[in-house]
């Protein structure tokens, strides 16, 4: 059974018509590593824990800090109204399914639009990774609002991120997918910096400082391969985007 335990120091915290940013590790951790980002950047509040029987049974800790944390967690940052989900295990459609009946009450009672981000294989070249939108309901409108690619080909979306734009289809929520040409084999902070510029930013209207995602990626790629062996070796715990062609 699914649970969001809100921290007891941030139960007076309230958000109006937020954005909600997915962060579960796929193709290339771009949507990790988009997430990590947001939340070190803007020293985002950690807000609430996401219980799952599915997701694995770990407790994280962090550099040059005591404190156990929960592998799922959800930050907020009230000052700029958006929210971010985290994770730093891989997520099976399994626990994201249940994960998704868990936020999706948290989701309705604040009026939150949920941003899902996935990568698409593709090997690396000197040319910016491509980025392409889609929404449900609302978002549709919003991702044309932004002037946001839209996609030049049929494809689908697995993994957890596939699950919770399922479940958004299914209940016709508010949703927005966005998708970015991502390298296969390793953690791609190029492919993260594109979703955050074109994609994050113009769908929230916030500034987001990017600089150092380039300027570190080497040491990002370092600090993340092995959860990237981890998801490559997942299967369809990955999350991923890819094309399927117009005739299967």
């Amino acid at each position: 059974m699914a649970q969001l335990e809100i921290l007891t120091n941030a139960t007076d915290i309230s958000l109006i018509d937020p954005s909600l940013i997915e962060g579960f590790p796929g193709i290339g951790l771009v949507g990790k590593i988009a997430a990590d980002h947001l939340v070190a950047e803007f020293e985002m509040t950690h807000y609430a824990d996401v219980h799952c029987e599915t997701i694995p049974a770990v407790a994280v800790y962090q550099e040059d800090d005591p404190a156990l944390r929960s592998p799922v967690r959800l930050y907020v940052d009230v000052d700029r109204d958006l929210a971010v989900l985290q994770s730093d295990v891989p997520i099976s459609p399994e626990a994201a399914t249940e994960v998704a009946t868990c936020l999706s009450e948290f989701i309705d009672e604040t009026a939150m639009t949920p941003i899902y981000l996935s990568g698409i294989p593709k090997e690396k070249t000197e040319t910016v990774p491509s980025l392409y939108g889609f929404g449900v309901s609302e978002g549709v409108n919003q991702v044309q609002k932004a002037d946001i690619a839209l996609p030049d080909e049929t494809g689908l979306i697995s993994g957890p991120t596939g699950a919770l734009l399922s479940d958004a289809v299914m209940s016709d929520r508010d949703a927005i997918g966005l998708v970015v040409e991502s390298d296969p084999q390793f953690p791609d902070p190029e492919a993260a910096r594109v979703l955050i510029n074109r994609g994050i930013e113009p769908l929230t209207s916030i500034d987001v400082p990017v600089n150092d995602l380039v300027d570190r990626t080497e040491q990002i790629r370092e600090a993340k391969e092995r959860l990237a062996k981890q998801m490559q070796e997942g299967g369809e715990e990955s999350t991923q985007a890819r094309p399927i062609g117009m005739y299967q």
